[in-house]
């Protein structure tokens, strides 16, 4: 039997999960709401699906789970309602922009027992999740530390800054859920420090477009994220974990793994061009993953508490940006 879906939301990211729907087996892809009707329309002729309204998905029969791809300021409303209409969920990140807001909203999913998966893509990306299983078989001995890069090649249009609640919100909240995938412990510590470096008018909307931070577990384990809104040669995303025994990574993707070499030296191609081509099988997976989840009735990972707590975690480091210092966690 496959499990029938609605679609909230039919931007781009919308685009990118009807497209991981298409290719998932035992998912169909029933009907698509958008506050753009003619959105919705592209999508769902594109896709097989119909067009209707949100509160109509909500409450269909023949559907069985919501994907929210809405923006960020209508997802813990959407959670809630789909959770009372009894219907699985998936949405993307984050739940709000609120912590207090999103237990409020998580309160709601508790209550009517609902299952909930919060969309960080990249925990099913198939080199993090070897990166993983290296951790998890004791390759590489007990987790000291570790490397996350992760730099856009371009900013996002001003609209989108000005409703993503801020880089660490909207773009460091998939690291700092990918450091506590791979660290193994909770951070119970942030150190951050930011500035505008690309472009102007990021500051100008009193956002920041370049970041580090270093997170700090309560054994001591370390992990440093580095951002960038500019990378002139591409998708950059890198990881690398250190411990006790050895070291595991995880290298940018590329088209090809081709290299050139000439009297000019050795040439490889560019790198992705951004997250809709780099993580297209993690998307897939994902997908597959949530699907797995409702039919068989397991723990949903990534869960609503997760999505919670890398929101926490990227409160904090705003707030050490602004005062200078280490944030604890309580």
């Amino acid at each position: 039997m496959s499990l029938r879906l609605g679609l909230l939301g039919a931007g781009r990211i919308g685009k990118v999960h009807a497209g991981a729907i298409a290719a998932t087996p035992g998912a169909t892809l029933v009907a698509v709401a958008d506050a753009v009707p003619a959105a919705a329309e592209a999508l769902a002729h594109t896709a097989g699906a119909e067009v209707r309204e949100a509160d109509a998905i909500m409450n269909a029969a023949d559907i069985d789970a919501v994907l929210i791809t809405t923006p960020t300021d209508l997802h813990a409303e959407m959670i809630e309602q789909a959770a009372r209409a009894k219907k699985a969920i998936f949405c993307e990140k984050p739940i709000d922009l609120d912590v207090k807001r999103v237990r409020r909203c998580l309160g709601v999913v508790e209550a009517e027992k609902a299952v909930l998966m919060v969309g960080f893509n990249r925990r099913f990306d198939p080199n993090f999740m070897e990166v993983r299983r290296q951790i998890d078989q004791g390759t590489i001995g007990k987790v000291e530390m570790v490397t996350i890069i992760s730099r856009d090649p371009g900013p996002p249009p001003a609209e989108y800054i000005k409703r993503s609640g801020g880089i660490f919100r909207d773009m460091t909240i998939h690291d700092f859920d990918m450091a506590r995938f791979l660290l193994g412990e909770e951070p119970v510590s942030v150190y951050a420090s930011a500035s505008v470096l690309t472009d102007p008018v990021v500051g100008e909307l009193g956002d920041y477009d370049s970041a580090t931070v270093v997170l700090t577990t309560a054994s001591g384990r370390l992990a440093t994220i580095s951002n960038s809104r500019r990378a002139t040669y591409g998708y950059d995303q890198r990881i690398e974990v250190h411990g006790s025994r050895g070291l595991v990574s995880a290298d940018n993707v590329r088209a090809t793994n081709v290299e050139v070499a000439n009297g000019d030296g050795y040439r490889r191609e560019r790198l992705l061009d951004f997250f809709m081509t780099r993580y297209t099988e993690a998307y897939r997976n994902e997908i597959t993953a949530f699907v797995q989840a409702v039919e068989k009735g397991g723990a949903v990972t990534p869960s609503g508490e997760d999505g919670l707590k890398a929101l926490v975690l990227a409160d904090a480091a705003l707030r050490s940006v602004k005062e200078k210092r280490p944030v604890e966690i309580a």
